[in-house]
């Protein structure tokens, strides 16, 4: 069976690299930037074609990209600026406290092997370094989950729907014409307590609302401009 990010990496490449998706660029490579280190060197798990890893590499870091698709791996070689290894996230090519920082963006609502994942990021970094974690908002971004216009009510209510937030569930959704990709949906409690029994300590967290660019792309996305679509939590390593 083909790997679906090796299928479809030329979709995500053109979809959301290279300044196409307004989140990436207003919202999730700057708050990436804003809570760097100021030096060392930083591995970015599941990393695409690298635009993350070249945000890290900009400022001053030195960065190892890792992602399992090869097709991703060879563009992100092409577009340059970090040094680049094919692998999974839940067996990582990398030495024991061998890094200042792990960065890890939209991947690990993806991954089934949860725990083997944020086992291996507590793994790789160093005690006294920093975890960056970008996920889809595990409460208000659940299967089932979106915007209501419900005219049938008098007068009409309109409201953000939340699916089965509690229900671990995985979904193979068709996020564009013949593009199906895996998402497992996790309450929060999955993904802090997996965290803190691995010695990641939670330092800040974000729910920023979303971006202008995004909510300019269709006029219904401003009824749901109050609700954030993405989750950010930063941790140090005990």
């Amino acid at each position: 069976m083909t790997d679906p990010w090796e299928a479809h990496a030329a979709w995500w490449q053109a979809e959301f690299t290279d300044g196409a998706d307004p989140e990436y660029v207003e919202q999730i490579l700057p708050l990436i930037a804003a809570n760097l280190p100021s030096a060392g060197r930083l591995l970015d798990i599941g990393a695409g074609e690298g635009q993350v890893a070249r945000v890290a590499a900009a400022s001053g870091l030195d960065v190892v990209a890792l992602d399992p698709a090869w097709r991703q791996v060879s563009v992100g070689q092409e577009r340059g600026s970090a040094a680049w290894v094919q692998g999974s996230a839940t067996s990582l090519p990398i030495a024991d406290a061998s890094v200042d920082a792990a960065v890890v963006c939209l991947v690990f609502e993806h991954v089934a092997a949860l725990d083997d994942a944020l086992a291996e990021v507590a793994r790789v970094v160093r005690p006294g370094g920093t975890f960056l974690f970008l996920l889809n908002h595990p409460l208000l971004q659940t299967p089932g989950s979106g915007w209501i216009d419900d005219q049938m009510l008098e007068p009409p209510e309109q409201y953000w729907r939340i699916g089965e937030y509690l229900t671990e569930a995985m979904t193979d959704e068709e996020v564009e014409k013949e593009v199906f990709i895996t998402f497992f949906h996790r309450p929060l409690h999955r993904y802090l307590n997996g965290a803190f029994a691995h010695g990641l300590r939670l330092v800040r967290m974000e729910e920023p609302a979303p971006p202008p660019g995004f909510l300019a792309r269709a006029p219904e996305y401003f009824a749901a401009a109050t609700v954030p679509r993405l989750l950010f939590l930063r941790f140090e390593r005990v």
